[in-house]
Order: C-alpha cells, then structure tokens, then sequence
C-alpha cells in the first residue's frame, strides 16, 4: 500500500479544514504556502513546513491543492511532473481547457486526479441521491437549491473575478454539480449575477436556470451575504411520488411528504454520520492507495468548470448558453480517474 505522504500547497481556510482529516488517516503531512501562514499552520499542528514548492511536491506521494483556483492548473502539473497523486479544491480550474489539460496531464503520468467535490459527502444529498436512486421520488420534473453564507472576506482573492470566477464559479458551482450528480448532463443554462464590493460589507447573489438531457430542471441560487449572515444550505426536489426538502437551519433531518400530503417512507431521518471533509479524504486516500474510485473523478470536475464557464457567458450576455456536452467523453471517464 502506498505511504501517504501529503503536501498540502496552501494555509488558508481550505487548508485547516482538510489538515486534520489527513492526520486521522495516519498521513506524514507538509504544508507549504506564498503567503506567510505555512509556518503557522505547520506549529499548531506539529506538520513540517516545506520551504519551497519544488521541496514539496519532490516530497510527496499525493499533492493537495488548496490555492486560489487561478493557480490550481500550474501546481497540478508541476505535481503531476513529479509523480504525485493530486486532489485539487474546486473547481479544478477556471477555464475548460485548463481543467481539461489537468485531466491529460494525469492520464499522461498514471496519476489520480480528485476534485474536493465535498458537497457529494453531506450526508443530506448523499440520502438525496439515494431516494432518487431508488425511485422514492418517481420521475422528477423539478429541483431547486441554495447556499448562502458569508462573504468570503478571508482572502481577497474572492472579490476579483478573473481569480475566483465570482460567487457563479466559486460557490454556486458545488449545487450544479450536485444537480449534474443527480440529474445527468447539463443541456443549457441562463443565469444572473448582483452585487458589490464596497466595504465594509460585500454582497453578492447569483441564480442559475439548468435544462439536463433527462428533462429535470434545476435552479441554483447562491448568496454571499454580510458578515453575520449564517451558513444555510436547502433543497427542494419534486417528483411523480412526491417531494423531497431538506434545510440546513430549520430541520437537522430529511422530510419527505408524499403525494398525499402526508409523511411517507422511505427516506430515514437522525444522525447521518461523519464530517463529510473526512468522508472526502478518505475515500480518496484509498483510491490513492489502490482502493477504489471515488465518487467524484476528474471528468465530473471538467464538466462542472464547463457548466460554470457557460453560467458566467450567460451572465454577460444575458442570454441561456448552451453547455458543451461530456458524454462523449465517457469511453475516457476511466483512464481520466
């Protein structure tokens, strides 16, 4: 089995979340970063702090990338070069033919490439997929989902679009890909874009319109509110059976209610399991380490960059956008890991 020896590229907010799920599963972990904070991080948690990038990425058996994503491409490839495994934040990349490069270039060293899809691993939309699954739902027609949380005022990064690609690329992209995950290829998509910078309080929302292949539609809405704004999340998603809802806030559990009104079964409710930022890791260490796929791979990473990059052309032009389709790459899903 392959030691995992982890260099973590990054210290910010990413970088803390993901530290401790890597130290459970026993990994030997270094950190490096640009920004000053490497050190830090590297004492509060008794890791080595790498003094270059190059030392790093020579160091490592699996490279997680945790960046601003304008510079996921450059250090994947450079990890990539030395023969490391590679989980990357999302998105993989801004721009399709960047996330698309990712994806050869891993296939090109025999390497796994894993985007930090982490949503896939809330317990509620993984008990989501499965009631869909299983056909408790019947044919679904129509899905709606939210986010909504705190400027990201952390790191700067955020507010420069040509950096983060703005709440569309960096926060609504997670329930696309959930609704991709869920419903199949994304057809077309419209999408709109508000907000400001000004300090002391930026605000941002955004919301998408998607038309899948299997006739769904789904509608993203994403917020980035003031500073006191709390993290919430929602779904609801409707069928010929009945619906499905969920809130982050009001209810600790699913709550499915049937065509007559009434509460049906099928979904079980109460304590869903582990953090899902270790469920993540987990089970991308085992792939790393010759286990099996995970539930998230390189092509679902491209397809998300790619429907993101159409919701962002739709903003400017105001017009729906037809979102290239990725099932031609199918044949290619496996060797794209």
């Amino acid at each position: 089995m392959k030691r995992l020896d982890v260099a973590i590229i990054g210290a910010g907010f990413i970088a803390r979340t993901h530290l401790p799920a890597w130290i459970a599963l026993g990994a030997r972990v270094s950190v490096f970063s640009t920004d000053g904070q490497a050190a830090r991080l590297a004492e509060e948690f008794g890791i080595t702090e790498a003094s270059t990038l190059e030392e790093a990425l020579q160091w490592a058996t699996v490279v997680d990338i945790c960046t601003p994503s304008v510079t996921h491409r450059d250090i994947a490839l450079a990890a990539f070069a030395a023969g490391a495994e590679v989980l990357c934040e999302k998105p993989l990349a801004l721009a399709p033919a960047d996330a698309l490069e990712m994806t050869h270039a891993a296939e090109k060293a025999g390497r796994h490439l894993f985007p930090g899809h982490v949503v896939r691993f809330f317990p509620a939309y993984v008990r989501l997929r499965e009631a869909i699954s299983s056909g408790a739902l019947g044919r679904v027609a129509v899905a709606r989902f939210t986010r909504t949380g705190r400027y990201p005022t952390w790191s700067p990064w955020f507010a420069d679009p040509a950096l983060s690609g703005g709440i569309v690329t960096d926060q609504m992209l997670h329930d696309m890909d959930i609704a991709r995950w869920l419903f199949g290829e994304v057809v077309t998509i419209h999408a709109t874009q508000r907000g400001h910078l000004a300090a002391p309080a930026p605000v941002a929302a955004g919301s998408a319109t998607l038309t899948h292949a299997s006739g769904v539609i789904s509608q993203v809405l994403g917020v980035w509110g003031p500073p006191a704004t709390p993290f919430r999340y929602t779904f609801h998603v409707a069928g010929s059976n009945g619906t499905l809802t969920h809130d982050s806030v009001a209810h600790p559990s699913l709550r499915l209610i049937g065509t007559t009104g009434g509460e049906a079964d099928g979904v079980p409710t109460g304590d869903f399991g582990e953090d899902p930022f270790a469920a993540e890791i987990r089970e991308f260490a085992a792939a790393f380490q010759g286990g099996p796929a995970p539930r998230v791979s390189a092509l679902d990473g491209v397809a998300a960059v790619q429907i993101a990059a159409a919701a962002r052309q739709s903003v400017a032009t105001g017009l729906a956008v037809a979102v290239e389709d990725t099932s031609s790459r199918k044949l290619m899903e496996g060797s794209y890991r």
